[in-house]
């Protein structure tokens, strides 16, 4: 009697995105492996769930959980992660962006139109041609 093959391993890439899926989302299929595979791995298990808390506080606009996030992120040994949370340290516009309904994408796509303009007419153009292609433009 031959023991019967243990099944591949789901590529990387197939995990990240089941567990970026939200669970109400996700076949049930998936679901049950991706519990499986969090049952085998702690450290995946782990980072689920910060990913998870993560993006919770993102919808329902919890800014205010951040600092709390963050401490139960260093309590893991997690380096990738440690690496994000040095940077959203060092950058206070993440807790108004996870706080408040407002974005300023809106504005930055217009800064980087401006600057594709710009580049478009570099060495040929003066300051009323780029303003006249501003102002007229799509």
């Amino acid at each position: 009697m031959s023991r019967p093959q243990p099944r591949p391993a789901p590529k990387p890439r197939r995990v990240v995105r089941w567990i970026m899926t939200h669970p109400q989302h996700l076949a049930a299929a998936d679901a049950a492996e991706l519990k499986e595979i969090r049952r085998a791995c702690p450290h995946l298990d782990a980072a689920a769930r910060h990913v998870h808390d993560f993006a919770e506080m993102l919808h329902s606009l919890q800014g205010d959980q951040l600092p709390d996030w963050m401490d139960r992120v260093l309590a893991d040994d997690l380096p990738a992660l440690h690496s994000l949370v040095s940077g959203l340290r060092r950058d206070y516009a993440v807790t108004a962006g996870l706080s408040t309904p407002w974005s300023s994408g809106q504005v930055e796509g217009r800064v980087t139109r401006v600057k594709l303009l710009k580049r478009m007419a570099y060495g040929r153009a003066n300051l009323d041609l780029l303003r006249q292609r501003v102002l007229l433009g799509p």
